[in-house]
């Protein structure tokens, strides 16, 4: 390990879990294959699971309980850009241009010990672990915040949340999490390249671009070089095998989980269901 690299403060036995590349689609798909997943999981016909995706086209995603009214439905249908609703909570973000991950596994598993937030810095530290491997420095933990501190902004990347990734003090990694049936999903989104104020436009009252470019961070303007998607995640895959004894064996979707997407996604695009309240969809 470089020097100053996370130290795991527990250690776990050896789990095989799944890994999954999934080829570009579009968000809505992106979250129904996640909660299939859950589903699957909870019924324990699939095992756990690390899944690595991208998107196209470009997509709005809102947390479970954002207001669709704090987006500019109209700009979006206009530049082609979707909207979905995720599963988790937590503030607006513009799929474009990023490596978005999954993780979906028991709550019986000891990495899910301690509740949320400790599950967070776990894998936050693996996060860290991950982008010093690719030279980056000035990677950290974002500190426990106060409540007060957080603000009411509509924008993931604009304000990191407790043991989220940054670098020099701006955001470079989103995450956020969802329980249910006994099982965890957590996913996130890395920025591999692009404009950090592009999602303001999508916003109604939404945040100065220049705000947003100054808080948050792309993998190559920490590299200082383009990252490939595949570098990015083989990182993460690494930092998983040496941090949280996760052994990551590539596997698919089984028919279960691909017969339980379709269902999910009409319920999950949000220009599809603009007036189906949040609270009906889980």
């Amino acid at each position: 390990m470089v020097a100053g690299s996370p130290v795991p403060t527990v250690s776990f036995p050896t789990a095989c879990w799944r890994l999954l590349w999934s080829p570009p689609a579009d968000g809505a798909t992106n979250m129904a294959i996640d909660v299939a997943i859950v589903e699957a999981v909870a019924e324990g016909e699939a095992p756990p699971t690390l899944r690595f995706y991208r998107w196209d086209p470009p997509c709005l995603s809102l947390g479970r309980r954002q207001p669709v009214d704090e987006v500019d439905l109209t700009r979006c249908r206009m530049d082609g850009v979707e909207v979905v609703r995720r599963p988790t909570g937590g503030r607006a973000i513009l799929h474009a241009g990023e490596l978005t991950y999954s993780l979906v596994f028991p709550e019986t598993d000891p990495r899910a010990a301690g509740g949320v937030l400790e599950t967070f810095r776990r894998f936050a530290e693996a996060f860290v672990q991950a982008l010093r491997d690719l030279g980056i420095s000035g990677v950290a933990l974002a500190p426990r915040l106060d409540p007060a501190a957080r603000g009411d902004g509509f924008v993931c990347f604009e304000t990191p949340t407790d043991y989220e990734v940054t670098i020099g003090g701006r955001k470079i990694m989103g995450s956020a999490q969802w329980r249910h049936r006994g099982v965890v999903l957590q996913h996130g989104s890395l920025p591999l390249e692009g404009d950090p104020g592009a999602i303001a436009a999508y916003l109604r009252n939404g945040p100065d671009p220049e705000r947003l470019r100054r808080r948050a961070i792309t993998l190559r303007e920490a590299a200082g070089r383009p990252v490939t998607f595949e570098e990015a995640a083989a990182a993460i895959v690494a930092a998983f095998r040496r941090l949280l004894a996760i052994e990551a064996q590539p596997g698919a979707l089984t028919p279960e989980e691909r017969r339980r997407i379709p269902e999910w996604r009409e319920r999950l695009s949000v220009l599809r269901q603009a007036g189906v309240r949040s609270a009906e969809l889980f």
